[in-house]
């Protein structure tokens, strides 16, 4: 990861001598960046390696290029498919919310653009996320991107989100982008013992709430109500999903 880092630093610094328009509009992007994370620190987000990550991140490479402009802006946008990218307060509040340690096993359920899921393979670089994404289209882009930037750790898979991903379970840590009406069982059987699962739950008219779930014992989960918040459904590929 620091080589391709390091190579993006020199390509980026030639790119600049070739392109002086678009060097600056990567500077003036580089510069809302920070102006972010200095409004998230003051919106409560307080753990560095999240900090450091959106910081670290180009949230515009993972939107279409028409919105670039307002890439930093501390709201969702439309990433297409009737989806959205993540406020970035919500995506820091919902990383810091999980307390990920490096070299843990995540499952991510909703892949989107591939921002979220990417922030998370910043904070666990010797371990692995799995994610799932419902909508192939958006799975193939996110795959090849998160690819590309050198995310070998991260796995993506077009599939029902409802399902989980049991042949990789259990997960240390489970977060859920999306907003089903309940809480699906087969993800709480997926979830390790001490692990952590954050979900918005409920349905999108009826006011939806951020939930921390940790798994005591192998029956016994203990809920936690964070804030309330307004994601897009979270969708099945059969009608009624894994429904309590």
């Amino acid at each position: 990861m620091r080589l391709f880092i390091f190579i993006l630093v020199i390509f980026l610094i030639f790119d600049a001598v070739v392109h002086p328009k678009e060097a600056e509009t990567g500077v003036i992007l580089a510069e809302k960046r920070r102006e972010l994370v200095e409004e998230l620190k003051k919106e409560g987000i307080t753990d560095r390696n999240v900090l450091n990550a959106m910081g670290n991140l180009p949230r515009e490479i993972f939107i279409k290029p028409a919105l670039e402009k307002r890439a930093y802006e501390n709201n969702p946008l439309p990433i297409g498919e009737g989806q959205t990218i993540s406020q970035p307060y919500i995506v820091a509040y919902m990383t810091q919310a999980l307390d990920i340690k490096d070299g843990q096993k995540i499952l991510e359920i909703g892949t989107g653009s591939g921002y979220q899921t990417a922030i998370l393979g910043e904070l666990n670089p010797t371990g692995d996320i799995y994610s799932i994404e419902i909508l192939e289209d958006l799975a193939m882009r996110a795959k090849k991107l998160l690819k590309d930037l050198g995310y070998d750790h991260i796995h993506v898979k077009s599939g029902d989100g409802y399902k989980g991903w049991p042949s990789h379970a259990p997960f240390d840590r489970i977060i859920v982008t999306a907003a089903p009406p309940f809480m699906p069982k087969t993800l709480l059987s997926q979830l390790k013992i001490g692990g952590i699962l954050i979900a918005p739950i409920g349905e999108a008219g009826d006011g939806q709430s951020l939930i921390r779930i940790v798994r005591v014992s192998k029956i016994k989960f203990q809920t936690e109500k964070l804030l309330g918040v307004r994601f897009v459904p979270m969708v099945s590929d059969t009608v009624d999903g894994d429904h309590p």
